[in-house]
């Protein structure tokens, strides 16, 4: 199932409220300005801050 990228109009990052970006692979969505990373599965993002990675331990 792919995300529908037309809800990154109205998602924001539930820790600073800022924007999200899909990354290039398209598997998650990355706040550039907490540098975490959401994991999105079978379409769902998983928004929940303890369940976020950190981005410099991704190849962002």
């Amino acid at each position: 199932m792919a995300f529908d990228k037309e809800l990154l109009e109205i998602l924001a990052c539930p820790k600073c409220k800022k924007e999200l970006c899909l990354n290039s692979k398209e598997d998650s969505l990355v706040c550039k300005h907490c540098k975490i990373v959401y994991e999105i599965r079978d379409g769902i993002p998983i928004l929940l801050v303890d369940q976020a990675a950190k981005l410099s331990n991704l190849n962002e």
